[in-house]
């Protein structure tokens, strides 16, 4: 397994990989923060043309991923992401797939496949995520990103949980979910404030983030309005 520290998590955290001679990993086109002069990075296109057009215009993600490869010696890579968020390492086993909201993956072994997965129609229509979400699927490390901290509800068998849209992060594949309104009706609902939601019946883990995106490039807007 490769070896990694994830830095400073308790505020801007940062990924320090220790790969061996000719190991790689790739990770979002604009992750690597440093490396050692042995490491070589490259741009891939993860599933070929047609998936880096999936993912860079229904996920938002980038045409283009790094490749970091040790191929003069061993040496070190540091990565990390632009939101002031937390970083959490995900082990897949191969028996499952990770489903990952936009904006949520960042790095991954060479042995995990990111793939575009299409969501069923109401989920699409209505989630803030769209149509398409990525799916990490294989066996190793994965590394995904979030706006604020990263916590893990695990629910037990049965076991319900309504989560806001936009503090979604990800989630197994082999777990039910649905988009909903948040009240019973869409007056109330929009009054609130939480206008749609997930709704995860376990087992299962669904990783969160404390802060939403959606709301924070919101106040940037209102803030920028104010001041022309």
């Amino acid at each position: 397994m490769m070896e990694y520290k994830i830095l400073y998590p308790e505020a801007f955290p940062i990924v320090e990989c220790s790969l061996r001679h000719g190991e790689a990993i790739k990770a979002e086109s604009d992750a690597m923060i440093a490396m050692d002069a042995t490491v070589d990075v490259e741009g891939k296109m993860e599933g070929g043309v047609l998936g880096g057009l999936v993912r860079k215009v229904f996920t938002g993600e980038s045409f283009f991923m790094q490749r970091l490869v040790a191929s003069r010696g061993a040496g070190k890579v540091l990565f990390g992401h632009p939101l002031p968020g937390g970083i959490m390492d995900v082990e897949l086993d191969g028996s499952y797939g990770m489903i990952v909201q936009k904006g949520g993956f960042l790095a991954a072994e060479e042995s995990i496949q990111v793939d575009s997965k299409m969501q069923g129609l109401m989920q699409g229509l209505f989630s803030q995520e769209g149509f398409f979400l990525l799916k990490l699927t294989g066996r190793g490390v994965a590394f995904l990103s979030s706006y604020g901290v990263i916590h893990v509800l695990n629910l037990e068998q049965g076991e319900e949980v309504i989560v806001d849209n936009g503090h979604l992060v990800a989630w197994p594949d082999y777990m039910d979910y649905k988009v909903e309104k948040a009240s019973n009706g869409w007056v109330s609902s929009i009054m609130s404030g939480e206008c749609l939601v997930c709704r995860f019946r376990g087992p299962g883990p669904v990783l969160i983030q404390t802060r939403n995106p959606s709301g924070f490039e919101g106040w940037i807007q209102s803030i920028v309005k104010k001041g022309s």
